[in-house]
């Protein structure tokens, strides 16, 4: 059996009796091959001494198991990493950033507790999966739609608790903004709730977010501060009809005015499903990747050349029939006072309920349906990403204009090729966010201790090249998260300090999730970035 760092064999041993105790001993996983299981197998760490690996795993059913738990680790020091289904590929998957921790693992916690039609919520435990909740609401007859981002195999709590995203309308695809009320055990084992969980018999919880006082859901995200035991979302009424358009534009200098238009529209409301732009110009021989962005002489002869569009902006429209064609209608005048010669394509209308055969022909992901085909992009293989062993997320918050778009796209391809990183762009910049771009790059990995040596180093370097020009992630795997953290450096780091004091408020032993994010227990703070 391993033993946690800093932990006598005699003391984890004695913990691991009395987890077994309060969830069985069938759930309290000891042995190398089981705890193998909660390597993360993307890990750019991969068999050297610095990978982050588990000393042991506990997989508690109920809120009263989580604080036995969290209890028995408390009491000894006991390092403790929640997880909700462990499916974070490309951003640590299960492993612990503090290796040797014990991994709580919440699959089991696995119900829906409440739907909530007339309000459109729901109210879940960390086990449930997209999957789970899409196959709940058939089933219930629902004519709600869950947000599902790719792959939908995950947690929907783990996912909003890291702020991923997806791809309906705006208010429900940034999964983060859909949240509405949190159950959390804290360090001590004491339960917690926000917002109006907090009112003994309110009939709110999943209504009115914020409750009285300081809003402290933001306390959960992406920390250390507690384990997660249920959580409400807002969820997406199912509209009357979708249609999906597109405007395809001839020169490269109508990127600026084509964001800035696409802004004004979706801050409007004109439209209200996930907008995206890309080059059929630049995407012509292989419409998944997307290069460097050349200068505009250059993507212009190429639009001249091939007859292809330099932009193309599509945009999505959710709700009843005759007011989504209205605001097309109005979309097209706009851009057709606005720019020279555009073209209009009508890409897909869909009157819901779907149909046996609309599933055959639609975007799932567009339509609150979970599914595995991303994978099937992975597959294919790109360059020297076939075969790789893996890929880790560069996951950029940009500014959500042309000129930004333009630039994180050049100063990303060229740190990448300088530094011989090969570079996989699904788009070249994501809008699950209303009001920024992020840029996703998949960058592969291999279990080659010196090809990960070099890669880790380049990686670095790309992170603070990234923080120079004003761009943080919003996420990342464990072994960048203290640089990432570091990037954050206003007023000498600030945000870091300011989590550890809440860290030592809340969790004086450090025992939950230590070092996630850059934010380290006061124990093991010496000799950290920072």
């Amino acid at each position: 059996m391993r033993t946690p760092q800093r932990v006598s064999a005699a003391t984890f041993a004695d913990g691991i009796a009395e987890m077994s105790e309060a969830v069985g001993s069938d759930w309290v996983f000891t042995s190398d091959p089981d705890v193998d299981t909660y390597r993360d197998f993307y890990s750019v760490l991969w068999d050297e001494p610095e990978e982050r690996v588990a000393s042991a795993a506990v997989a508690p059913k109920t809120v009263e198991e989580v604080q036995a738990v969290v209890r028995a680790c408390n009491q000894r020091r006991i390092p403790l990493y929640p997880l909700s289904t462990g499916r974070n590929l490309g951003y640590g998957g299960s492993a612990p950033v503090y290796s040797g921790s014990v991994v709580l693992d919440l699959k089991r916690m696995d119900r829906v507790i409440e739907v909530s039609e007339g309000n459109a919520s729901c109210l879940v435990e960390p086990g449930v999966s997209y999957f789970d909740m899409y196959r709940h609401l058939q089933e219930s007859g629902s004519k709600l739609w869950i947000d599902v981002p790719d792959p939908g195999w995950g947690s929907m709590v783990g996912n909003a608790l890291d702020s991923g995203g997806g791809y309906t309308a705006a208010p429900y695809r940034g999964h983060w903004e859909a949240v509405c009320g949190i159950e959390a055990v804290l360090a001590d084992g004491e339960v917690f709730r926000t917002g109006m969980g907090a009112l003994p018999g309110a009939e709110t919880w999943q209504q009115y977010r914020m409750g009285v006082g300081p809003c402290l859901d933001g306390l959960f995200r992406q920390s250390s501060l507690g384990v997660v035991t249920k959580m409400g979302f807002w969820l997406f009424p199912q509209p009357e009809a979708y249609l999906s358009c597109s405007i395809e534009l001839p020169h490269f200098e109508d990127i600026e005015p084509l964001v800035e238009l696409f802004n004004e529209l979706e801050y409007g409301n004109i439209f209200n499903g996930m907008p995206s732009i890309s080059s059929p110009v630049m995407t012509r021989e292989n419409p998944l990747m997307f290069a460097e962005i050349p200068e505009p002489e250059e993507m212009n002869r190429l639009v001249e050349e091939t007859g292809l569009a330099a932009w193309r902006g599509s945009m999505v429209f959710y709700g009843p029939e005759k007011v989504i064609r209205a605001q097309w209608d109005y979309v097209q005048e706009r851009f057709r006072a606005q720019f020279d010669s555009p073209v209009f394509k009508e890409n897909q209308f869909v009157k819901l309920p779907l149909s046996p055969a609309d599933m055959a022909t639609i975007q799932k992901n567009r339509f609150g349906i979970p599914s595995l085909e991303i994978f099937a992009v992975g597959s294919r293989g790109f360059g020297d990403f076939n075969p790789s062993d893996g890929h880790i997320w560069f996951s950029a918050i940009i500014p959500r204009t042309g000129k930004g778009y333009v630039e994180a796209n050049r100063v990303m391809r060229r740190a990448c090729a300088e530094r011989e990183i090969p570079l996989f762009m699904f788009s070249p910049a994501v809008t699950c966010w209303t009001r920024s771009f992020v840029l996703f790059a998949a960058v592969p990995v291999y279990k080659d201790k010196e090809r990960n040596t070099a890669l880790r180093e380049n990686v670095l370097e790309v992170i603070k090249l990234c923080a120079e020009h004003g761009w943080g992630e919003y996420r990342c795997p464990p072994a960048f998260q203290d640089a990432v953290m570091d990037a954050y450096s206003f007023n000498d780091n600030i945000l870091r300090r300011v989590n550890e004091r809440i860290k030592d408020a809340l969790d004086p032993n450090g025992i939950l999730s230590a070092g996630r994010y850059g934010v380290w227990p006061k124990h093991l703070r010496e000799g950290r970035a920072g």
